[in-house]
């Protein structure tokens, strides 16, 4: 049986889709810190099934549009001395900025430098957005 410490400052992210956690692992630059970090992979769910869990013995700023964008089913759990004092559920964003980039290659945005990329949400249950600039379809499932 592994067994992972609680931790008694920092913050969990909880309820990522199982294999997802690789993701925001590399988003937010863990393997860089120099604090405890536990990525969890594929931990037993009664809600999920299989979830990945990510346990950082630190408070950080994170991006919730960013952790939401990747996952929405993903909870954030602020500890101190080991006790949850405030669980933060992610909801999909509205506008995404420089997470996700546009594939349209006559599009200002792949162009110009400097140029953030922006999509707008114009589907929150198919999950679908859109390009700022040209309207290009971006699909979360693809």
């Amino acid at each position: 049986m592994l067994t992972i410490n609680s931790i008694n400052k920092g913050i969990v992210i909880d309820h990522i889709k199982a294999g997802h956690g690789h993701y925001i692992y590399e988003m937010l630059d863990l393997d860089k810190a120099d604090y405890s970090v536990a990525l969890i992979m594929n931990a037993s769910s009664n809600k999920m099934g299989r979830k990945d869990i990510i346990k950082i013995e630190n408070v950080i700023d994170l991006d919730l549009r960013k952790l939401a964008f990747i996952d929405e089913t993903i909870t954030v759990n602020i500890i101190e001395d080991q006790k949850i004092i405030k669980k933060i559920n992610v909801e999909l964003p509205d506008v995404v900025e420089d997470i996700i980039q546009c594939k349209n290659p006559r599009c200002i945005s792949t162009s110009e430098r400097n140029i953030v990329h922006k999509f707008e949400l114009i589907d929150k249950e198919e999950k679908l957005y859109k390009c700022a600039y040209c309207d290009q379809i971006f699909d979360m499932e693809e």
